[in-house]
């Protein structure tokens, strides 16, 4: 494509001064239309200047009209409150709305303690240092209510009998035993010079069957309501072991006619092989005071032979007086024999012969082996 300046005057419809002026128009309303937007926000703050004129709708800041009809229509004002609502409390800061809430909910619901029982204010700290505890309520009827811990007995004269370990009981339990001791006992070890200083505990309170045999039906001791005695201890060292055969016979039978009349059960040797070697003790209810006192006091052991024959006493008769009526004898002995069967009919009557209307026979006195009450 060929282009010159003659062609350029016939596609341009302009003389030479008009179309170097527009050019220069044309700059200088984009020069005034850059630089314009700093007059009108100052115009702006002068109400009058620039709203009129061919100028005003341009950089005239538009805001919305608000309807007051309309809004009052659409977002309704709340009710007033009625005069029967309760009054509102203050705000409490966040801290105090924890802890009160949680101090005073035990206070609500914690229950006034039980009043002592009868027994408890008998059992003073002039009878046993027994403190109180807490009701045990175990399974299968486990525990009980009223519960002391036995720690010692106090005599009559301020001398305390310790309990070792202490015993977990039930407080008419535990006074029965302080009493056993003060009134029973103390005087019995008096009786031999000396006085009490330990109990031998070898078990009170454990939820368990009799016996210890699995399934077998609740024991005293799981309701805390029985105690196992093995001995007595005496200030001087000496002990007095209830099972021992060495222990003096009619200390243990003492012993024996003390605890069968104060507790309802006394198990002991003979009893069964449980309690060969402690002593049983409960309170046990049953029907018409039923008792069980089942204690065998057996003998000392006897002695071991001795190898050689005893000696002759003194007031034996003399060697041959004795083989004398030895030989009388034998030789009446021989003379019955030889005798026939006819001359020996009355004998025979007598001797079968049932004893006369008038003659009584002694009874036979049978070993009693469990004495129950």
């Amino acid at each position: 494509m060929n282009f010159s300046a003659d062609k350029a005057s016939r596609k341009w419809l302009c003389g030479g001064s008009a179309c170097g002026e527009r050019p220069m128009l044309a700059v200088a309303a984009v020069l005034l239309m850059l630089f314009a937007p700093t007059e009108p926000a100052a115009a702006a703050r002068r109400p009058g200047v620039w709203s009129q004129g061919p100028w005003g709708d341009l950089f005239r800041e538009k805001r919305p009209k608000l309807r007051r009809a309309a809004l009052s229509a659409s977002v309704p004002l709340p009710k007033p409150r009625p005069a029967e609502a309760p009054a509102t409390e203050p705000e409490k800061p966040a801290a105090a709305e924890q802890a009160p809430a949680e101090a005073d909910k035990p206070a609500e619901q914690a229950t006034p303690a039980p009043p002592p029982s009868a027994c408890r204010l008998a059992l003073t700290d002039e009878i046993a240092i027994a403190p109180s505890i807490p009701d045990i309520h175990g399974a299968g009827g486990c525990g009980g209510e009223d519960l002391v811990r036995l720690e010692a007995v106090v005599l009559p004269d301020k001398h305390r009998v310790l309990v070792k370990p202490a015993a977990i009981l039930r407080c008419a339990m535990a006074s029965a035993i302080a009493d056993w001791i003060r009134t029973d006992m103390a005087p019995l070890a008096a009786s031999i010079g000396s006085v009490i200083s330990d109990l031998d505990n070898f078990d009170s309170f454990e939820c368990r069957g009799r016996n210890r045999v699995l399934g077998a039906r609740l024991s005293e001791h799981g309701r805390a309501n029985a105690l196992d005695v093995r001995a007595l201890k005496l200030a001087d060292g000496q002990s007095i072991s209830l099972t021992d055969r060495t222990v003096s016979r009619e200390l243990r039978e003492s012993v024996l006619h003390s605890v069968c009349a104060r507790f309802s059960t006394v198990l002991g040797p003979g009893s069964d092989w449980y309690h060969e070697d402690h002593i049983h003790l409960d309170l046990m209810e049953r029907h018409n005071n039923y008792k069980i006192c089942q204690w065998n006091v057996w003998d000392p052991l006897p002695q071991i032979a001795p190898l050689l024959p005893a000696e002759r006493p003194d007031e034996a008769p003399p060697r041959e007086v004795a083989a004398k009526s030895d030989a009388a004898k034998s030789d009446a002995a021989k003379s019955d024999a030889a005798k026939p069967e006819a001359a020996k009919p009355e004998a025979r009557k007598s001797d079968t012969a049932e004893p006369d209307a008038g003659q009584t026979t002694p009874p036979t006195k049978k070993r009693r082996q469990n004495r129950r009450f």
